[in-house]
């Protein structure tokens, strides 16, 4: 018995550790061209300049603070059949980890599904897997030529475009919304490949019932992805999946050192914000010991406040793009949490405001 266990472990092959994420290196948006025209006006008004050119493809490369976001509008491709199906989404992620190519070959082991499609001479071959609701996760390094991503595939725009920085400098974290019944399959992609850890599960109260929310994470927050599920089909996260045809990503939220600067600047750029209901503040003001000259500044610009043993924690949304998409705007003060005290109170301020526009 001994021997014959010992004859599989030697027949099983080697896989490689679960990879270190160092952080989200671009998040890939794809539309056609009058919704990638829209989303460039939105990118130029949360701050991002267009700082790229794709060499072969019609794709652009915006950037600001450590964000980087594509905007594909190719007529041909995955991203292309990915638009096709779902609209203007997010349809690709990409991970720099401690080593890509290890990753990839974890992730095939793991029976991950492996992807390729044609790229240009002396451009890159990144490598990748399918993703949630068919979507790509992408890897690059920093040891490899993949670290030169940004000089090797693109050029410099013809014309640059884009406003002036908004404060806005890292990704915060990644919402994925979808069926009740894929959440444990994928907790189970991201912790299995990754070196990542799983917060315990929250409900959330939405209007039209529960959601069922998880976070992974890395050690040192370089990577946050939390997971959104619920078997009513009336909240906002089952509704985005009848709309959108699957499953994928709801929502970015983009890390500020200032949200009250970088709403204002947004605000100033026609960048249009989630109007939180007032008797939020009446309430804040109850339960806290904030100051009136503070609760007047969240309340003037429509921001969310939490506070736990660690820190404070300040949320700002941009009302709904092009359906239920919408991005967040967070400002972390040693909080460590994801302000789930507040999601009620953002989740009735979507459901009024899609009252709103439908009535």
């Amino acid at each position: 018995m001994r021997g014959h266990a010992a004859t599989l472990a030697q027949a099983l092959p080697a896989i490689p550790h679960r990879a270190k994420c160092l952080g989200i290196e671009f998040l890939e948006f794809t539309a056609d061209d009058p919704a990638a025209a829209e989303l460039g006006r939105l990118f130029a008004g949360m701050g991002f300049r267009k700082v790229g050119e794709h060499r072969s493809k019609a794709v652009t490369h915006w950037s600001q603070g450590a964000i980087h976001l594509v905007l594909n509008s190719d007529k041909e491709g995955f991203a292309h059949s990915y638009q096709l199906t779902h609209g203007p989404s997010v349809c690709a992620m990409c991970l720099k980890v401690d080593d890509a190519s290890a990753t990839l070959d974890r992730a095939e082991k793991l029976c991950d599904t492996p992807f390729r499609q044609a790229v240009g001479a002396g451009e890159l071959q990144i490598p990748a897997v399918r993703g949630l609701g068919g979507s790509l996760l992408y890897f690059v390094d920093p040891a490899s030529e993949l670290g030169k991503l940004w000089d090797i595939d693109f050029k410099m725009p013809t014309r640059p475009a884009g406003n002036s920085d908004a404060g806005l400098i890292a990704i915060d974290h990644i919402s994925q919304s979808m069926h009740y019944e894929e959440m444990l399959s994928w907790l189970l992609f991201y912790t299995s490949l990754l070196d990542v850890t799983k917060t315990p599960q929250l409900d959330v109260i939405d209007p039209g019932g529960i959601v069922r929310s998880q976070v992974i994470q890395s050690a040192d927050g370089a990577l946050r992805i939390a997971l959104n599920a619920s078997q009513s089909q009336q909240t906002l996260s089952s509704r985005f999946l009848a709309e959108y045809l699957g499953s994928g990503v709801q929502h970015v939220a983009f890390a500020s050192d200032d949200i009250v600067a970088t709403v204002k600047k947004l605000r100033a750029n026609g960048v249009s914000m989630l109007a939180m209901p007032e008797n939020y503040y009446d309430d804040l003001g109850a339960r806290t010991d904030l100051s009136d000259a503070r609760l007047e500044i969240l309340r003037a610009n429509n921001i969310l406040y939490d506070r736990d043993d660690s820190g404070e924690y300040l949320q700002a949304y941009t009302a709904n793009i092009g359906g239920l998409f919408f991005f967040e705007i967070v400002e972390r003060r040693g909080y460590k949490g994801f302000g789930a005290v507040n999601a009620p109170i953002r989740l009735a301020a979507q459901a009024r405001l899609a009252t709103a526009r439908s009535s």
